[in-house]
């Protein structure tokens, strides 16, 4: 029986996944549903147990989206490493009666700077923008990939600070330098080769304050948000930065979850492509 699968979130009705896994099952010849189901704010667990007690095939996962993958977390009876580090949970497996938390967005955001934009962060100073969730979810990827430098910025210092140092702590993770965190304000003076908003300054058009000379020459600045010019993009232009938007972490992190779930991981080059074309 065909295999099934879901994205969970509010609102939901913008999600790509479906279009983006049901272009890695043709591709890779897996049998696979996968829809998209808006479950209630305060009614994610509910429609989880539905999904998986409905009929019509087995149901093998489901990814995470906002607001739930706190939530989500809370709900894995197992989770893998990186998913502890992130605190959240975007993807889920569901085997022999557990439910297997994972994180695949850090790995989707490295899979796509270097397989994609050709920004391999070993060696770089990396500024992360954000102190939140987004952030949260990739800094254990970024840091294994042994960069000179990364920097959290937020606007609140304090916070920053807080998860530079919970990171630092991080057993059995070597680090070439110690990491740490600061306010914008801190910034100043400071150049990196690679910058990554994780702010949802993208989303709500703020303008981040932020000092010309974090963005060094041929820097790499990426927008975790896709499908729109953002203000941190237009900064980074006017600096001199290459720009990149998040449509490549999106569909490098629904790879990863594919992988995670059916053991074959799909080209994704032609399914970015896609998607861009059709933008």
């Amino acid at each position: 029986m065909t295999d099934r699968y879901a994205v969970f979130g509010n609102p939901i009705g913008h999600s790509k996944s479906p279009r983006i896994h049901a272009l890695f099952a043709k591709q890779t010849g897996q049998d696979i549903s996968y829809e998209a189901i808006l479950a209630p704010t305060d009614g994610f667990a509910a429609a989880l147990h539905a999904f998986a007690a409905a009929k019509g095939g087995p149901a093998k996962g489901a990814n995470v989206t906002v607001p739930f993958k706190e939530e989500a977390f809370r709900l894995a009876t197992r989770r893998t490493a990186r998913a502890e580090a992130a605190g959240a949970v975007n993807t889920l497996s569901f085997e022999a009666g557990a439910i297997i938390g994972d994180n695949t967005d850090g790995a989707g955001l490295v899979r796509d700077l270097k397989n994609n934009l050709g920004c391999d962060p070993a060696g770089r100073r990396i500024l992360l923008l954000g102190a939140g969730g987004a952030a949260r979810g990739v800094i254990l990827p970024l840091l294994l990939e042994n960069p000179a430098e990364l920097v959290v910025a937020n606007r609140t210092e304090e916070t920053a600070a807080r998860l530079a140092l919970e990171f630092a702590r991080l057993p059995g993770c070597a680090l070439s330098v110690k990491p740490d965190g600061i306010g914008f304000a801190g910034l100043t003076g400071r150049a990196f080769d690679l910058v990554i908003n994780a702010t949802s300054a993208g989303l709500s058009g703020a303008v981040l304050p932020l000092p010309t000379s974090v963005f060094a020459p041929r820097c790499v600045a990426y927008e975790m948000v896709y499908g729109r010019a953002t203000p941190f993009m237009d900064q980074a232009q006017a600096a001199g930065a290459r720009v990149a938007d998040g449509l490549g972490m999106l569909v490098e992190q629904a790879a990863e979850a594919f992988f995670v779930w059916r053991g074959v991981r799909p080209r994704t080059a032609r399914v970015l492509a896609v998607l861009r074309e059709q933008a």
